[in-house]
């Protein structure tokens, strides 16, 4: 039986030198793109927000899209009601005819989300030569949208991307346990466009682009605008260009119940539109916890010097040591673009350092709902995820 272990060991300490490997070059990827000046490409663009509910901060969130450094562009907030939470707060923001409030119904066979988007898109000007897409519970910094149009001026770029880092306010445990997990994925974007994803709340894509894959066809029934978005860039071999000065910040806190409810969410999604890399997650999260338990269970019932104990230590010693190096250049990385945030990052790093120890027991528990059940709530609304072109509304409080 103790090979076995020192086969899982082995297996465990390689993916995680693989990972300290990825970090390293985490790190030298955002070094080598905020060396680049600013792209000269800054067509006329607009700049698609769907809104739903008082997000923390939201008035906050919003400002800075109203003064982004950018020449020329527009900005659409879409609701599915008049009277939603959010429509004082976006009123603010609708003087000087930059920006305009669309009202898109209640959905009926699609994620809210998707629906508002399907029908914001309509509303755009006819000079609008780039769509972009902002999620109202982040907050980009003032070039967060010249950084990521300036990519689609190659033609083989189908989509930019950036994603979100959480900051949590006001800390917490779990806050701080969720952007861990969440680090863990923005990690997983880089220079290898082929194998990036896009993002919803932090994404642009040409006009014509847009129209050629039929995008909004696309939308018709799905849960997840950035998922299929990825399936589309996928299936025309488009790339998709990450760009880490679209990292944008999510300044928010939560409680353990909110945590778990938002990272079963993910990887709820996940299962559906991308089951490959749930079943790694699965797999992966079993095999990181399943080898930590065991060796740490070795260290204790295992004579002291013995080869077992002795392989227990090697391997609970070298993914610690792998696991905090890559915290710690994927904090270093964010450092870079979220200056904007420096105090609050600074406070993230016993967190970063610490918590990861934590989050793959977490990705186990997500990963193992997800098999359960395709049930989610998300923005308070109740869906089934039947397939990824088939969603259903199971119910809306509101």
């Amino acid at each position: 039986m103790i090979f076995v272990f020192y086969f899982l060991a082995a297996v465990l300490i390689l993916l995680s030198w693989k990972s300290y490997a990825g970090g390293v070059e985490y790190l030298r990827f955002f070094r080598r793109e905020l060396a680049r000046g600013p792209s000269n490409y800054a067509p006329f663009a607009t700049v698609f927000v769907p809104c739903r509910g008082l997000d923390n901060g939201l008035e906050e969130n919003l400002a800075p899209l109203m003064s982004q450094a950018y020449p020329d562009y527009e900005v659409v907030f879409v609701v599915d009601s008049v009277n939603d939470e959010a429509v004082p707060v976006i009123g603010r923001f609708l003087k000087g005819g930059r920006a305009k409030m669309v009202v898109a119904g209640k959905t009926e066979g699609e994620s809210q989300k998707v629906h508002n988007l399907r029908q914001a898109v309509l509303q755009a000007s006819e000079r609008s030569e780039v769509f972009v897409f902002a999620d109202s519970d982040v907050r980009p910094a003032n070039d967060w949208m010249r950084a990521l149009v300036g990519p689609l001026e190659d033609d083989a770029i189908g989509c930019a991307s950036g994603y979100r880092w959480f900051i949590s306010e006001p800390r917490g445990f779990a806050s701080e346990l969720r952007s861990v997990w969440n680090a863990s994925i923005a990690s997983a974007l880089g220079p290898n466009m082929k194998g990036n994803f896009c993002w919803g709340g932090s994404m642009a894509i040409r006009r014509s682009t847009f129209e050629r894959v039929e995008m909004r066809e696309r939308w018709r029934g799905t849960l997840s605008d950035d998922f299929a978005m990825t399936r589309a860039m996928n299936d025309n071999e488009l790339a998709i260009a990450f760009v880490p000065r679209a990292l944008s910040a999510s300044v928010e806190g939560c409680g353990f119940r909110e945590c778990l409810e938002f990272t079963t969410r993910q990887m709820k999604i996940t299962r559906v539109y991308r089951s490959h890399l749930w079943k790694l997650t699965l797999v992966g999260s079993a095999l990181f916890c399943g080898v930590m338990i065991w060796a740490a269970v070795l260290l204790f019932v295992q004579p002291v010097g013995s080869l077992a104990w002795l392989g227990a230590l090697v391997t609970l010693l070298s993914v610690s040591i792998l696991s905090i190096g890559k915290s710690v250049y994927r904090m270093l990385a964010v450092s870079l673009v979220l200056t904007e945030h420096a105090a609050p990052i600074r406070r993230q790093w016993p967190a970063q350092c610490t918590l990861w120890l934590l989050s793959p027991a977490l990705f186990f528990f997500n990963s193992v709902c997800a098999l359960l059940s395709r049930q989610i709530l998300w923005r308070g609304i109740r869906y089934e995820l039947r397939s990824p072109n088939e969603t259903i509304v199971i119910g809306d409080p509101k």
